[in-house]
């Protein structure tokens, strides 16, 4: 059989391409809400309630869906999921009021769920340490760019057919790769067109912790009760809603704060989604940088770059002293470049920090913490944007963002968490 030189790389990239298109479905919503708000009559608060609907599922089912994906397997749990998105995705086309949208969304975010973890958890098998942050910055690039394929792409199907036919299309397109997950994604050490080669520089090049199934899971109480976790889980808690706010709400901003119609909303709401590429991109080679020039281990060059985003935030916090829209679109790229730099290096500290076996239900739970956040913020959005506007809102966003670079240099310790057995406990380092 032929072998394929490099082929992590190209496991990562079919990695992206699904995370690229649950985005895509994801954001769907967003670009389509000034249509939505006219033809089936919704307010902003009720489609702040659609949207929280979507993040309070993605937030019960993440710690599931990472266990799940644990347990099953990679292949089968992601392609699993992704199926199940895609049919909800399609169903979406079939609501007519608010609490349909809310229904079909939920349904999306609990499928979606398993997104991040299963991409963490297939960057973790297929890249050696010193190139997982760099893994991950691919794939995360996806959210990005699923967000930002979507403004043309969602005006294109409403102006051209119909909101409905957007959903359809999307849900679609996620069908379609989620067979070829299935057809094309192996483990390494079962992969047969990779080179001995490239089996042996993945494999060596894992930590410890990642080299071989030994059986030992660490259960969901001992990850949580783990001091290491909660350094990750809290500043992804203040991290996320920043995210959930440029997703969901830049559309509807643009709309009700500069008189935008559909057509500026495609030309100009996939700008921040073009900067937010480039931050997982650098973002992913940042770790790399930093140990080199200023001689730190792994987890504290990933501190840095979640730091760096932290200050860059406080750009979009800005939002509301400004009047022209080009500058606040300009003050939403830096967000975006920002969030997503820090969103990366959080991301992949859980597998710096926790084993094969558990990488995947200890993204998912922090993961859950910040989608927690998400659902709350996305429901005060809905409450206050037409009161108080939308510039408060981002100075809060910003706010929390430096208070989670703060957390995480004051919890997060500088180690892995090496043994299931002996976990270190938010006690026994208290005692040290």
């Amino acid at each position: 059989m032929r072998k394929i030189k490099g082929l992590r790389w190209y496991m990562i990239g079919l990695v992206t391409i699904g995370t690229v298109l649950g985005y895509l479905t994801r954001n769907a919503i967003a670009v389509a809400a000034p249509t939505l708000q006219d033809q089936l009559h919704i307010t902003t608060q009720q489609y702040s309630y659609i949207i929280a609907a979507y993040s309070a599922c993605y937030t019960v089912m993440q710690p599931i869906a990472g266990y799940v994906l644990d347990l099953l397997g990679t292949k089968v749990g992601y392609a699993m999921f992704a199926i199940l998105w895609a049919i909800f995705c399609a169903s979406t086309a079939m609501a007519n009021s608010w609490q349909g949208l809310a229904i079909s969304r939920g349904l999306v975010g609990m499928a979606e769920a398993a997104m991040i973890p299963a991409g963490l958890k297939a960057s973790s098998e297929w890249f050696p340490a010193k190139e997982r942050s760099v893994a991950v910055g691919y794939f995360n690039v996806g959210s990005s760019i699923g967000a930002m394929i979507a403004p043309p792409l969602v005006v294109w199907a409403i102006v051209m057919h119909s909101w409905e036919m957007a959903f359809i299309i999307t849900g679609a397109l996620s069908m379609v790769w989620a067979l070829c997950w299935l057809a094309f994604y192996n483990h390494p050490k079962d992969q047969k067109k990779l080179t001995d080669e490239e089996r042996d520089y993945i494999l060596n090049g894992q930590e410890s912790q990642h080299q071989a199934d030994n059986g030992k899971k660490m259960s969901t109480w001992q990850i949580v009760r783990n001091r290491q976790f909660w350094g990750i889980a809290l500043p992804r808690f203040l991290a996320e809603p920043a995210w959930g706010t440029i997703n969901a709400w830049i559309p509807l901003f643009m709309f009700k704060v500069y008189g935008f119609n559909l057509k500026e909303i495609a030309m100009f709401a996939w700008l921040p989604m073009l900067f937010a590429d480039l931050g997982c991109v650098l973002g992913g080679y940042m770790p790399m940088l930093f140990q080199k020039y200023f001689k730190v281990n792994l987890i504290v060059s990933r501190k840095m770059v979640v730091t760096l985003g932290a200050v860059l935030m406080i750009g979009p916090g800005i939002i509301g002293l400004f009047t022209s829209p080009y500058v606040a679109i300009a003050l939403l790229c830096v967000g975006g470049f920002a969030h997503q730099s820090l969103s990366g290096a959080l991301i992949t500290l859980s597998s710096d920090v926790f084993g094969r076996n558990e990488v995947a239900t200890a993204n998912g739970l922090t993961g859950g913490a910040g989608w927690l956040a998400s659902t709350l913020f996305a429901l005060v959005v809905g409450a206050l944007a037409d009161t108080i506007g939308f510039g408060p809102l981002f100075a809060v966003l910003a706010a929390f963002d430096v208070l989670g670079a703060i957390l995480i240099w004051v919890i997060l310790q500088d180690r892995p968490v090496v043994q299931a057995e002996q976990p270190a406990t938010l006690e026994t380092a208290q005692q040290h």
